[in-house]
């Protein structure tokens, strides 16, 4: 029955959105304007691994009543994951998630004892990928993402399967560690990933953009490639690990302002890359001002000329941190026609999908010890050490089967907060402000990655 599936997919009365016919308005800032007439890339939808039928994505996108949907169908190892969408900043669910699992694969000819004949042996590395990308200015770039991602990917790691086989048999061919190769093929996927967007965009309607933040799980090691502010953390029992850095224009600051400094014609007529304390207004010239340039760490003072009145290329501090006014993240895929807002300035230049690979050998025999994969929908209202909390307690409540998944609802649930009646107004259980982005979670248990790497192991080589 339908609604048996919708209550399997939904927690939470939901009711009928809008036809799935478009991605919503163009961002006004767009070097793009004229491209209804193109069709999107890929359709609008939910993560596949979902099984939402046409109506259910209606339902999902009901931002009244923020409905948190999961999986009706187990993840490898019971793995968790829930996502809710916004309070109604965009019409759609702008995040989107992926998983695969593939398997890298050689023939290697083995010599028998007396060298007369031999045979084959397929030697064979699964992997598992997990993806999570928040959109900006439209689904389109997160969808790129989520659906050819993970093919650019495996093209990497087949390319460098060989060199992989010779450093895990220590019969390296040209001293490359598999650590080396596995990170170079999520850069390289990465950018190639970027560059497939920027070609697209004269084919399909406008992309947007979007973060990135993908785990792949290889050779008993997580491999984690960050761009943009989403966030990733190893929780167990109530303790956490960051395992990654936000990457928006604060903590981006010195490269962006260097590269300014560097390329002044990047800035257009109408910004700087020198730094002011405060924004410069034409009635202080003439005055004394504090300022720094994009080589310096400390700060000096100088008389205010016509020339200070041109605007910082990074303005505002923490969350509210901008690159020429108008983006919040630094690093991720798309907004090849972004401009900067009033100045028509390009924007792209100073953005970069180049991630941040992270590497953790996983030595836990712990099933308790999980990561936990999250948009900045989550993280800008849960701290760490909530979260960490938040997931011991369901893994300590719920079995094996259900306790990651229970412990991603509760992460959204608890980002989410509540509506309340007098003022239509999401917050948390203590009265502060509710998320109201959308919120994605993905919560993996790290022991079943550990067991298949020694089973690996002890199939191929049993004396090591």
């Amino acid at each position: 029955m339908f609604f048996n599936r919708v209550k399997n997919a939904v927690i939470g009365a939901v009711s009928s959105g809008s036809e799935l016919n478009g991605f919503g308005s163009e961002s006004s800032n767009s070097g793009k304007q004229n491209q209804h007439h193109l069709a999107p890339k890929f359709p609008y939808g939910r993560p596949h691994f979902l099984h939402l039928e046409d109506d259910e994505v209606q339902m999902s996108a009901d931002h009244k009543l923020r409905p948190i949907i999961h999986p009706s169908k187990s993840l490898p190892h019971h793995t968790g994951y829930a996502e809710c969408v916004n309070a109604g900043k965009s019409k759609w669910n702008e995040d989107q998630a992926v998983y695969r699992q593939g398997v890298l694969s050689k023939v290697v000819t083995v010599e028998n004892g007396n060298q007369t004949s031999a045979a084959s042996q397929t030697f064979s590395i699964p992997y598992t990928y997990y993806g999570i990308f928040d959109g900006h200015a439209g689904v389109g770039a997160a969808l790129c993402a989520a659906n050819q991602l993970h093919h650019i990917l495996h093209e990497k790691l087949v390319d460098a399967q060989d060199d992989i086989w010779a450093d895990l048999s220590k019969n390296k061919k040209n001293g490359k560690s598999a650590d080396s190769l596995l990170m170079g093929a999520l850069e390289s996927a990465f950018n190639e990933m970027d560059q497939l967007i920027a070609e697209d965009r004269n084919k399909y309607q406008a992309a947007g953009g979007c973060t990135a933040l993908v785990a792949l799980f290889i050779l008993g090691k997580l491999y984690l490639a960050n761009a943009g502010d989403s966030r990733a953390i190893i929780c167990k029992n109530e303790e956490f690990l960051p395992i990654s850095m936000d990457f928006t224009p604060e903590n981006e600051r010195d490269r962006i302002r260097k590269l300014a400094d560097e390329q002044p014609a990047l800035l257009g007529t109408n910004f700087t890359s020198r730094e002011y304390t405060q924004q410069p207004r034409s009635d202080d010239l003439g005055k004394t001002i504090m300022y720094r340039e994009a080589h310096m760490k400390g700060w000096a003072y100088k008389t205010l000329q016509p020339d200070d009145l041109k605007i910082s290329v990074i303005t505002g501090s923490g969350k509210r941190s901008r690159v020429m006014g108008t983006i919040g993240v630094t690093r991720g895929f798309g907004d090849h026609d972004l401009l900067a807002i009033y100045q028509k300035t390009p924007i792209k230049p100073f953005l970069s999908p180049h991630p941040e690979v992270q590497v953790h050998k996983i030595v836990s025999m712990d099933e308790k010890e999980v990561l936990v994969m999250g948009t900045d929908g989550l993280w800008d209202v849960l701290a760490g050490t909530k979260a960490a909390e938040i997931v011991s307690k369901s893994i300590n409540t719920f079995m094996e089967k259900e306790r990651y998944v229970s412990a991603a609802t509760c992460l959204v649930g608890f980002a989410r907060g509540t509506l309340a009646n007098e003022n239509q107004m999401w917050h948390l259980k203590g009265g502060k402000q509710a998320s109201c982005d959308d919120i994605s979670v993905f919560v993996i248990p790290l022991l079943p990655y550990k067991l298949e790497f020694e089973e690996l192991m002890q199939k191929y080589f049993p004396d090591k």
